[in-house]
């Protein structure tokens, strides 16, 4: 026998099996000192943050001085009824709603279509092609359809080259959506939005599609409904929460990205534009933090929604 095997074999110390004894007999403290870690780190850095995010949004900024006073006060939030700030969480809220209804109807068909009928191969195929533009950077991918949405991008030139360059001009000329290119339009950035959270979506339909049982839907064939009705009332209700799930996804990260506008887009602010400019531009930190919190209540409210319907359990 071999040094290693006898090293191998041989007893754990008194002492490893005194401790082990000891915390096996206290499964209470063994999970405590499990969770402290994570825990710990959740509260001192996340909740503690949040903490500090809505304390700030309580003070106010000197208009003479420019100095932040640290009293108590709803000034702060007062200033977010003004118009231009009621314009931004209006914009934001509309691109993010429009977003989420078109992911979710883009995502649907491919979502059914690779629960229900696509082979194994075909499957693991259409998960990769999902899953592909996640894994390359999120600026490149955003300064890529810059590129093709530009005046002289792709999408242009073929256009023009099938005869369709005036609907394009007809489309960007609508003051709603439109802009002098697709690159500086409304329009041009809820395609790229679209195109960067739609992986977000597809995945939990399909989940919540994996999780409907084929003898359902071999019942509601047998018991003479036909497969639209099927679809209304057996399929969409079970995958309803699959859609509210990825709505959550879409809809918070259009609430908060400030890149996107930023980099598509013309010059009207979207909230996390607004928060970045007020906290670095004006260094008004409070008006920043409470236009912060704004999203956060429309996230708190939405998701205890989506708990309702739920949507937790396609997740």
């Amino acid at each position: 026998m071999t040094a290693t095997t006898l090293s191998a074999s041989a007893p754990a110390p008194s002492w490893w099996r005194r401790l082990s004894t000891f915390f096996y007999q206290r499964p209470n403290l063994s999970l405590v000192l499990t969770l402290l870690l994570p825990l710990g780190w959740l509260l001192v850095f996340y909740i503690g943050s949040l903490a500090a995010l809505l304390t700030q949004s309580f003070f106010r900024l000197d208009g003479f001085t420019g100095q932040i006073v640290r009293q108590f006060s709803l000034r702060t939030y007062s200033e977010l009824f003004t118009p231009a700030n009621t314009d931004i969480f209006v914009r934001t809220g509309v691109m993010a709603a429009a977003v989420t209804v078109a992911s979710a109807i883009i995502a649907f068909p491919l979502a059914y279509y690779m629960a229900r009928y696509a082979s194994y191969r075909v499957k693991g195929l259409l998960y990769l092609l999902v899953l592909l533009p996640l894994w390359s950077s999120y600026l490149v991918r955003v300064y890529t359809w810059k590129i093709i949405l530009a005046q002289e991008g792709i999408i242009t030139w073929f256009l023009n080259g099938l005869g369709l360059g005036g609907v394009l001009d007809a489309i960007l000329s609508i003051p709603a959506i439109g802009g002098p290119s697709l690159s500086f339009s409304f329009l041009g950035m809820f395609l790229v939005f679209v195109y960067i959270w739609l992986p977000y979506m597809i995945l939990p339909i399909n989940a919540a599609l994996e999780r409907v049982p084929k003898s359902v839907l071999e019942a509601s064939s047998d018991l003479g409904a036909r497969p639209g009705y099927t679809f209304r009332r057996v399929i969409l209700p079970l995958a309803f929460p699959g859609v509210v799930a990825g709505s959550i996804f879409t809809f918070s990260l259009t609430l908060g990205d400030y890149i996107i506008p930023g980099v598509i887009g013309n010059s009207s602010f979207f909230i996390g534009q607004a928060v970045f400019a007020q906290q670095g531009t004006a260094g008004n930190i409070p008006l920043a933090a409470a236009m912060t919190v704004v999203p956060v209540i429309i996230m708190v409210a939405y998701l205890l929604v989506a708990r309702r319907l739920g949507a937790f359990d396609a997740l």
